[in-house]
């Protein structure tokens, strides 16, 4: 019988068909379709084929979107972003605490306006969406109307969004600080309202250790298990003069990573943002736990917070996604994104492949956030979330292009050399939601 879909695109597709235990496996699980068929029903995806094969689907009165000069990769998943320090980009001259002294806390306290956070809000959707990030994992602000802000205009847009409100009681300025049981109310309140509510989901977000009392510690670990679906998003180990910090607030612990697991707060869901200079043991605790990581190249290099360590993190067995880390990091452009952690893996001599980059920012970012039996892939199924690119838009990647010999060698082109350009469109929940151009169909 037919398929049942509601839209055939036919189109050049990669994608990462499984997770994967190492990166050397990494091809085997890769699928290329120089001519390839995607059918949809509504949001969710019915097949990936060959054109040739996939012909044979199709209804007689079928016509197909016609995207054959470019190529379509699964959407990205931008693990670790804030969404309010997108007006803060590219703010000079300091490495982590200093920065959050100077630049961040000054432009937090802007968004107890709904009015500011709402407009914010929408310019920050627009711009993952034009950089073809259709999921995110999200800071908002110690307010509670940052993250309805937020949650409201992702919900109108179909996207799969999981965003907190930041939780923080100490060394902060005063208008950005809150006691454990406000912390604690606003936090329930907001859970209610939009976790698990249409594509959206809650993660609680305490901002790092040192803006953490004990006792607001002990009210996040309330609120996991009294919600224990949802996520927790935090920073970890991302600055060396933090690390000696958490150590001077908090040394009957182990270590950073051992605050956060004594408050439960380490598992499934749990993703911390950076990890750049963690112990053995700490690693070891984040495979135990099955917690993730958030790798955000562009920003550890502009803050000289230090190169993460991704042979480890395959040795370890640690799930890993890329953020982009807005405002710190400095492209919402995950192709940028990823030419900068090959670089990072260049300096720690360690080779990273165009196929190893996609993976973590699709499937492997979707794992991090437990979320890959959703998102990811091209899998029957899945929720259909993509981005078409275009992988020639100057005359350099035009000759590039033009003269690569294989699909590995055109994927590390476009992450060497792309950038907002390269995207053509984005599509979430099955719908064009961002193109730069209208596109055709074909017969």
């Amino acid at each position: 019988m037919p398929a049942t879909y509601t839209l055939a695109v036919r189109s050049r597709f990669f994608d990462i068909t499984r997770v994967v235990d190492s990166a050397d496996q990494l091809p085997t699980a890769a699928r290329y379709l120089e001519d390839g068929l995607l059918l949809l029903d509504g949001g969710r995806i019915v097949s990936l084929t060959s054109w040739h094969e996939g012909q044979a689907l199709l209804h007689d009165e079928t016509t197909a979107l016609d995207y054959r000069d470019r190529l379509i990769v699964p959407g990205f998943v931008d693990t670790h972003i804030h969404y309010p320090q997108t007006e803060m980009v590219a703010a000079f001259g300091e490495q982590l605490l200093e920065w959050l002294d100077r630049y961040t806390f000054p432009t937090e306290s802007r968004y107890h306006c709904a009015q500011h956070a709402a407009s914010m809000s929408a310019f920050f959707l627009q711009q993952l969406l034009s950089n073809g990030t259709t999921s995110a994992l999200v800071f908002g602000t110690v307010h509670p109307q940052s993250v309805d802000a937020l949650f409201a205009a992702a919900a109108q847009l179909g996207m799969r969004l999981i965003a907190g409100k930041v939780m923080m009681d100490r060394h902060a300025p005063p208008a950005l600080t809150e006691t454990p049981e406000e912390s604690y109310r606003q936090t329930r309140q907001l859970i209610q309202r939009w976790h698990n509510h249409g594509r959206l989901s809650y993660a609680l977000t305490p901002r790092f250790v040192p803006t953490s009392s004990p006792e607001l510690l002990e009210k996040v670990q309330q609120l996991r298990a009294e919600f224990p679906d949802t996520w927790l998003h935090t920073h970890l180990s991302e600055n060396q003069q933090e690390v000696a910090w958490v150590k001077s607030l908090y040394p009957q612990h182990a270590g950073y990573l051992d605050v956060y697991h004594h408050y439960h707060l380490t598992g499934r869901r749990s993703l911390f943002a950076h990890c750049l200079h963690l112990e053995d043991a700490e690693w070891n605790c984040l495979k135990e736990t099955d917690s993730a990581i958030a790798f955000c190249p562009t920003s550890n290099l502009f803050l000289g917070s230090g190169l993460f360590d991704l042979q480890t993190c395959w040795n370890k067995g640690v799930r890993l996604g890329v953020g982009t880390d807005i405002g710190a990091g400095t492209t919402f452009n995950m192709l940028e994104t990823l030419g900068e952690a090959y670089k990072v893996g260049q300096l720690r001599g360690y080779r990273l492949t165009a196929c190893e980059a996609f993976y973590h920012a699709t499937l492997g970012g979707a794992r991090a956030l437990d979320l890959d039996s959703m998102i990811g892939n091209f899998n029957p199924g899945k929720e259909a979330d993509f981005v078409v690119l275009d992988p020639a838009v100057t005359p350099l990647q035009q000759l590039r292009h033009g003269n690569s010999h294989d699909i590995w060698e055109q994927l590390f082109v476009l992450m060497t050399l792309g950038d907002d350009r390269n995207i053509a469109a984005t599509w979430v929940n099955g719908s064009c939601v961002w193109q730069r151009q209208p596109v055709s169909a074909c017969g």
